[in-house]
């Protein structure tokens, strides 16, 4: 596999190998929905590296790509490495493209058959991305009937927890 360090965000190079596996490896697939577009969604720095979506029109995939050389785990292609998000561990396979290197994926959807426009899948990419980093809130303190959701009280005492 090759190792490429992305300093800025990948998702250009995302589009062009997702393009390149569409016309060459996908062609006359028909699963394929002709709706749909190869699209990188929302590319970000994570823990060192590029964390975003890709978008195609035979799979919806979290992608992680190298932003710089250390910390990154390299997996060999198709081995499967588990990561923590706050929604959870989630399973990534490792791959390489000529396009990005060595990176590695979680498929979330396939066939992308629900989907009837580039649009609608977009959104869900974007609120899957939003689920996978949302920190879980804590189920609410119990409380006394007629008592507001939140008293003062409890505010107070969740300020002071936080900062101990």
């Amino acid at each position: 596999m090759t190792f490429r360090v992305h300093p800025a965000s990948p998702a250009d190079a995302v589009e062009a190998a997702f393009f390149r596996i569409q016309h060459e490896r996908m062609a006359g697939v028909p699963m394929l929905n002709p709706a749909l577009a190869v699209e990188a969604i929302d590319f970000q720095p994570w823990r060192g590296h590029w964390l975003g979506i890709v978008v195609t029109p035979w799979c919806m995939s979290l992608l992680l790509v190298p932003g710089s050389d250390s910390d990154w785990v390299s997996t060999g292609e198709n081995k499967r490495r588990f990561i923590n998000f706050p929604a959870g561990d989630f399973a990534f396979l490792g791959s390489d493209e000529p396009e990005l290197g060595e990176y590695q994926s979680c498929p979330l959807f396939s066939p992308m058959d629900k989907f009837a426009t580039q649009s609608e899948a977009v959104m869900t990419a974007r609120a899957a991305m939003l689920g996978l980093l949302a920190v879980p809130t804590p189920p609410e303190a119990e409380k006394h009937p007629g008592e507001p959701s939140l008293s003062r009280r409890r505010f107070l005492a969740l300020g002071t927890r936080a900062k101990g």
